[in-house]
């Protein structure tokens, strides 16, 4: 053993043997402090030696990696798992940007934009507003985690609607292996009971995931006033449009808490949303303010070149249009379903139609007569009879609901202008979250004449008969539909009729609708389909566990209201979506949509169905004169309008006039009465959309250049193919079972036939460490190696606790093998014989590590990579092999004929004679790969900008940690 080694003499990226183990040392900013890492361990043993307090016994000395040896010899098919348990183990890859080696998941290269403009600022200001399924998520956890490798923050919050708290602390783990605390009412007791001293809990707990509704208040507790003094570095804001700038005088605490941690100016801030721009230049005007607050004075449609370059590095806004565009320069399939989209008509019986007509007639009659507390010249005398109106429509038994309970009121206390902007929000569908059971009891807030107590009473009666009334056309439609998907449809696939099973979502705006779905569903498929429903009478935590209880091997419906139609990830169990009841707002049908129709959805195909009613005027007008036109532009151009308060007074007007009775004509009449102001209308729109698109879409962003920078990542740290190879070869050569399961699929691109691998495993013979990293201890199991994962399947990455628990076994079995173990040895040396080579032919796995420093910062980083080398013959100006050339011998060759285990012991003791003369080759391959990171550092700042790197030093000599020899098969002379 060498002398003990002095702080001085210590140096990252080194070799030190210390308490009976060989350890890297890691970058450390105190000189009396070491930091190491077990060498090939994971980064949950890293450790810190205080060297003041160290003990004369726990010296620590200078370590070599040891050659491989031939009582390392062993079947070259182990090779391959050497190879990528060392690949697969790395945390820290080499290349630029710092958090690939720490994600759960490949992300695709357009997702790497927003990482690329949050790498260009200096102090991270972004607002990412992709379009609904496009993985805003996956770009802000990257942006989140590479911050967290380049040591630019140690603390973040996701703030979030209390409903997507789960959510994001399920993709934090998933994805990032990152476990947060949820903060909110229902939690805070338990948070605070594990704490010690004054401390908050927004100081205690790094990582957080906080409901906005929770922090907004400034109330005695103070929860607001802590927040703000203990407010972590980041702060992602999911569904940032809900927290806009309200126009009226609606709830304003959402913009006012994130107007005041935006004040900060070195908070990192990230801003989520599919619809930043709701119609009104002013709400989105908020929303950017809260980026720059010079932003909030831009005029969105008139800035000038130099102001929208300014906005441009903060805001990013990509259809999927955008992206159909990005894919033609990469090689990326296209990773979205087809939409299908249909309106499916239906009229209403006779019966129902009595009950319209009746409730038409008594609406007009409260339209124009004159409440205790409602002047005549008041708007809001229409929406009681709108609400009545559309509840009604909706289903008989919400407006049952509704005439039951018409002579209950609410405070008198209430101003009028709040019941305007109340009644406009939630009829017109303006805001996403609102309880869905509001407006059914929106007759309620007025007083009825007594005269027409009698009629209402008719109409009671009417409703309540409708309710276990067989013919109910809508709701028999809508049952055709959802037997059809759930048994099969007969679709053309390839070329080839075949039956294609959907799994509805059917969404409706009122409570008591869904209920009514979800029991005459129950009633008519009985225990073949599984029927749920789930409605803000839930909370968020019942609702969660409610979807989680749906198997993923039976057909299924869900009846939803719209509080799930934001925000919520459905499409692992659903693929497609009725709409029951026709939104107001083009909007909420594409957060319906949303919720099946993004990344992540397993189904080549989804369905989305809209219910029309043909001889329900209201239906045809929204339909016809708004909605109809709105996407016939979508289809066009691939953008989607948002409608503002504003535009929307267009189809105020048209339905004030039905209910009314102001336009005796028809619903064409009707239509076309404004069809000219609101073509025009939505024309303006259409431009201002396209206009903020082709700005700040990006698409100037090299998708090459990212892709390229995503393909070395792939190889130094393993890609999917890596992972899949490197899990089932270790399992079976641990003598467990791994069975190739197959699922009928159908490529997006071109139509062609593949199929969906996962594996069925059974672990019982593994260690039992292993085994607890999977579900039933990894007994009859089925699991995936691709993200997203279909239902039902067990996903496994290559930073899944069971994938680095894995690789540190494998690796043990090659380096550290106990001559006692039960399972066979991993080759570190091996020699083969094979007509694959026509001479002799080495092949050499080296273990890089690379230091790297950043100019006017004493900031360093360790990169690992593997690399393979080899060489021809067995002289000194031997051929040198090219990278690809050592792949194809490590994959691709297989042992031909047996040779004695003398034999092989010669073979390896004669080029283990070689490796002195070799020792200078190898220095000069490590210093080749710093060199080729150098490059790559280049390209990444002539990408984003940003910090330049002085020097990328290797660490030398680098780790050698397999040879092997391959002679030709001999040819016969006879």
């Amino acid at each position: 053993m060498t002398e003990s080694i002095t702080n001085q003499d210590i140096k990252p990226g080194m070799l030190v043997y210390f308490r009976h183990r060989q350890w890297v040392v890691l970058p450390s900013n105190d000189k009396d402090i070491v930091q190491l890492k077990p060498i090939g361990g994971s980064d949950a043993e890293a450790t810190a030696v205080y060297r003041p307090l160290q003990l004369p016994s726990d010296s620590m000395y200078k370590a070599e990696f040891q050659y491989p040896e031939k009582k390392d010899l062993a079947d070259f098919q182990s090779a391959k798992i050497l190879y990528n348990a060392a690949k697969l183990s790395f945390r820290n890859a080499c290349g630029p940007f710092r958090c690939m080696g720490k994600l759960s998941f490949r992300p695709r290269s357009y997702q790497v934009v927003p990482l690329v403009m949050a790498l260009k600022q200096k102090v991270v200001r972004l607002l990412i507003a992709d379009d609904v399924g496009v993985g805003k998520t996956i770009e802000a956890l990257m942006i989140l985690k590479e911050l967290i490798e380049r040591g630019e923050i140690e603390r973040f919050t996701i703030i979030c609607l209390p409903h997507l708290c789960e959510q994001w602390q399920k993709e934090l783990k998933d994805k990032l292996d990152i476990d947060a605390e949820i903060i909110r009412s229902s939690t805070i007791a338990s948070l605070e009971r594990k704490l010690q001293g004054d401390i908050s809990v927004f100081k205690h707990y790094p990582y957080q995931v906080i409901s906005i509704d929770y922090i907004k208040l400034k109330d005695k507790l103070g929860r607001r006033e802590m927040f703000m003094n203990d407010c972590p570095e980041l702060v992602i804001v999911d569904e940032v449009h809900t927290c806009a700038r309200p126009a009226g005088k609606g709830d304003q605490l959402r913009y006012d808490l994130l107007k005041e941690v935006s004040s900060r100016p070195d908070r990192h801030i990230v801003l989520l949303t599919a619809t930043p721009h709701s119609g009104k230049d002013e709400e989105f005007q908020s929303l950017i303010g809260l980026l720059n607050p010079e932003f909030a004075e831009y005029n969105i449609s008139g800035m000038d070149e130099n102001k929208r370059k300014k906005l441009a590095r903060h805001f990013v806004q990509r259809k999927r249009e955008n992206l159909k565009r990005w894919r033609k320069h990469s090689e990326e399939q296209n990773p979205f379903p087809e939409r299908d989209s249909k309106e499916i008509r239906y009229s209403l019986s006779e019966e129902y139609l009595s009950l319209y007509n009746g409730i038409l007639d008594f609406a007009r009659g409260l339209s124009t007569q004159t409440g205790k507390k409602i002047k005549n010249t008041s708007p809001i005398k229409y929406w009681a009879a709108l609400a009545l109106l559309r509840g009604a429509m909706s289903s008989p038994a919400a407006g049952l609901s509704m005439l039951k309970n018409r002579k209950n009121k609410l405070s008198e206390e209430i101003q009028e202008d709040e019941e305007d902007f109340y009644f406009r929000s939630t009829l017109f569908d303006k805001e996403l979250n609102r309880d869905d059971s509001l407006t059914t009891n929106a007759i309620n807030e007025y007083e009825v004449q007594e005269k027409n107590d009698d009629f209402l009473e008719i109409l009671t009666q009417r409703a309540e008969e409708l309710c276990n009334y067989p013919s109910d056309n809508k709701l028999s439609k809508a049952i055709s539909v959802l037997s059809d998907w759930t048994k099969g449809v007969q679709e053309i696939v390839d070329g080839v009729k075949q039956k294609v099973v959907y799994h509805p979502i059917v969404f409706c705006k009122y409570i008591q609708t869904a209920k009514y779905i979800g029991e005459k569903l129950k009633d008519y498929f009985g225990n073949k389909v599984q029927v749920v429903v789930a409605t803000s009478e839930l909370a968020d935590e019942q609702r969660r566990d409610l979807i989680d209880s749906i198997h993923p091997d039976k057909p299924r419906i869900l009846v939803a209201t719209d509080c799930l139609s934001e925000g919520i990830n459905l499409q692992e169990l659903f693929n497609a979506v009725l709409h029951y009841d026709l939104p107001w707002n083009p909007n909420r049908i594409e957060q319906r949509d949303g919720r099946v129709d993004r990344f992540g959805q397993e189904s080549p195909r989804i369905k989305t169905f809209i219910l029309l009613g043909e001889n329900n005027d209201v239906d045809k007008i929204v339909w016809d004169v708004l909605i109809k036109k709105i996407y016939e532009i979508r289809n066009s151009i691939g953008v989607n309008i948002s409608i503002g308060d504003d535009d929307s007074s267009v189809m105020e007007g048209l339905i004030k006039k039905l209910i009314t009775g102001e336009e005796e004509a028809s619903n064409k009449q009707l239509s076309l009465f404004a069809d000219d102001h609101i073509t025009n209308v939505i024309e303006q729109m259409r431009r201002k959309a396209e206009n903020i698109r082709s700005i700040f879409a990006h698409e100037a962003v090299s998708a090459e250049e990212i892709e390229n920078e995503l393909k070395e990542v792939d190889d130094a740290i393993g890609d999917i193919s890596s992972v899949e190879s490197f899990v089932t070869s270790s399992i079976i050569a641990l003598r467990g079972t791994c069975t190739p399961i197959y699922a009928r699929k159908t490529n997006r691109e071109d139509g062609i036939q593949s199929y969906k691998q996962g594996y069925r495993i059974d672990l019982t013979n593994l260690p039992t460490h292993l085994q607890s990293m999977l579900p039933k201890n990894g007994k009859n199991i089925t699991i995936c190696f691709e993200s997203p994962t279909p239902a039902g399947l067990v996903y496994v990455g290559r930073n899944h606790k069971f994938v680095e628990q894995l690789c540190q076994f494998m690796l043990s079995l090659a380096i550290d093998m106990n001559k006692n173990s039960a399972y066979p040895r991993v080759a570190r040396s091996a020699v083969v014989l094979t007509q694959k080579v026509k001479t002799r032919t080495t092949l050499i796995q080296f273990r890089v590590r690379n230091v790297i420093r950043e100019i006017g910062s004493k900031r360093e980083v360790i990169a690992e990579e593997v690399f393979l080398w080899g060489y021809e013959g067995s002289h000194a100006d031997s051929r040198i092999l090219s990278e690809d050339e050592s792949k194809q011998l490590l994959f691709e060759v297989e042992s031909e004929e047996n040779m004695s285990q003398e034999s092989q012991e010669n073979e390896f003791d004669y080029e283990q004679q070689r490796f002195s003369s070799k020792a200078e080759a190898f220095k000069e391959v490590a210093q080749q790969r710093a060199d080729h990171l150098v490059e790559a550092h280049g390209r990444f700042r002539s990408l984003v900008g940003g910090k330049s790197y002085e020097t990328v030093i290797p660490v030398l000599p680098p780790d050698i940690l397999g040879v092997y020899i391959f002679k030709p098969v001999a040819t016969p002379l006879f």
